[in-house]
């Protein structure tokens, strides 16, 4: 619990002039290894965090949404009968995507006076995007008194980035954010969807995440060109070795080194860097299973360096940040988190070195690029749900 619940409803009743009677929250996300693996059918390993959106609500008889957006002091409205993209307000896109979405599948939507409220940063790759998505189904499914079973909810909120505000993500930072559970990452078969919860089970080390102060400026353009890029590498294999796949998850290295002489040198590096990863993630699952500090930080260093080199999605602060991290004491390993150019760094630190590990990374790295960054130490947080007033 991160945003003071009391105080949220304090502040809907001085908008509204009367007090919610229903609150829902969902997390944002820290990817710990996996990173441009989940559009490719492959894995990935997320923590939901302790920094969460709240929604506030209370049905009206409209069928309508109106909605206030305190941390933008913005307001909305959009009926629930046509779900339109709003070029003045882009964040009510979440809210009237997921409502198409049950529309779609029949789902009864209900009306109702709306506040939303978070403390997940925004633009730096810990999904405030997708907590706001999940957050909103969790808030649908209350008023309208229906649930969403399973996989479903995250496939449902894929959907609104893919085919509602045009993005090809893929599916890790909804399902991470509607399945978390506390103490616990959750390692995903981006195909399957087939999921199991492994305990955090270090004893004397935790995740420290550092915010560059860059606003990730990964924009649709360059995201959809990794992922065109992903499939250039796909046909190629294909057409060289007349092996099926659809998918990076379907070929090895050894796939990608027979037929690299077909391949441009892009789109070798981006396969290179998205099966190398898949690789890593299920070794980093194994580590976290054992309590293997030194392996898992090996390994996220590892895909940090891949992502830098072959999928370059860094940028020079991230650049910054990571090697500061990792030349500290008592960090294990580091790396960038999330889609990348701009946005979070991950490390896995020493329990007893991390007030000293915080302070000196922030200081160095002010020190080299004249930003002040922020430090987030934070447990794995249970994925969304409702909560009593």
């Amino acid at each position: 619990m991160s945003i003071d619940r009391k105080k949220a409803a304090a502040r809907f009743r001085g908008h509204y002039g009367a007090m919610p009677t229903i609150g829902v929250r969902a997390p944002g996300r820290v990817n710990i290894i996996g990173e441009h693996t989940d559009y490719n059918h492959g894995f990935v390993l997320p923590m939901a965090i302790e920094r969460e959106t709240v929604l506030l609500a209370k049905p009206i008889d409209e069928p309508e949404m109106r909605v206030f957006a305190a941390n933008l002091e913005r307001t909305a409205q959009a009926p629930l009968a046509c779900f339109e993209r709003n070029p003045d307000e882009p964040w009510m896109d979440y809210l009237v995507g997921v409502a198409r979405e049950l529309d779609r599948l029949g789902k009864p939507l209900r009306g109702a006076d709306i506040m939303i409220i978070g403390d997940v940063p925004v633009g730096c790759g810990l999904s405030s995007s997708a907590s706001l998505e999940m957050a909103a189904l969790c808030l649908f499914e209350a008023l309208g008194g229906f649930a969403i079973d399973g996989p479903e909810a995250p496939r449902l909120g894929q959907r609104v980035e893919n085919e509602f505000l045009g993005l090809n993500t893929g599916i890790m930072d909804q399902f991470i954010s509607r399945m978390g559970k506390a103490g616990h990452v959750l390692f995903l078969d981006c195909r399957t969807f087939g999921y199991e919860l492994v305990s955090v089970s270090f004893e004397d080390a935790c995740f420290v995440i550092a915010n560059t102060g860059v606003s990730r400026g990964l924009t649709a353009s360059k995201y959809n060109e990794r992922v065109s890029q992903c499939r250039d590498a796909v046909d190629g294999m294909r057409r060289c070795l007349g092996k099926e796949g659809t998918h990076l998850r379907d070929f090895t290295l050894n796939d990608l080194e027979s037929s690299r002489g077909r391949l441009s040198d892009v789109a070798y590096r981006r396969a290179r860097h998205v099966i190398s990863e898949d690789a890593r993630t299920k070794a980093a699952c194994e580590a976290m299973r054992a309590g293997d500090a030194a392996e898992l930080g090996r390994l996220m260093s590892a895909s940090d360096e891949s992502l830098r080199s072959d999928y370059e999605v860094t940028c020079p602060e991230l650049d910054a940040m990571t090697e500061i991290a990792r030349g500290i004491k008592g960090c294990f390993g580091s790396r960038m988190t999330g889609a990348g150019f701009g946005g979070c760094t991950v490390s896995l630190v020493d329990k007893a070195e991390v007030s000293a590990f915080t302070a000196t990374l922030l200081q160095e790295y002010f020190a080299r690029t004249g930003l002040r960054g922020d430090g987030i130490v934070s447990s794995a947080a249970d994925g969304a749900g409702r909560f009593l007033l």
